[in-house]
């Protein structure tokens, strides 16, 4: 019987070891790198992502990429958006 609370010990341990191991695995995950944004435009009536990015000679991805936590289905007027940026 006493070999079942030891081997009990083993598993329990194991788990431990096991999950340290896996938060350590996320610890080098490395986080997006911060924008500065140098040229803001605000939204005008009738204007998408889209045309906003073509009008300021972007392609949709530049756009999207200045502008990371734009909703593009909820664009609203006077709402500011990055038209260029660096690195920070």
């Amino acid at each position: 019987m006493a070999n079942h609370g030891a081997a009990a010990l083993v598993m329990v341990a194991s788990l431990l070891v096991a999950a340290a191991l896996a938060d350590a695995r996320h610890t080098d995950v490395k986080a997006p790198a911060a924008l500065a944004c140098n040229k803001v435009h605000g939204v005008q009536t009738a204007e998408t992502c889209f045309s906003v990015s073509q009008g300021a000679g972007l392609t949709q991805d530049q756009f999207l990429a200045f502008n990371p936590n734009i909703n593009c289905a909820k664009l609203f007027v006077g709402q500011w958006v990055c038209l260029d940026a660096t690195l920070a």
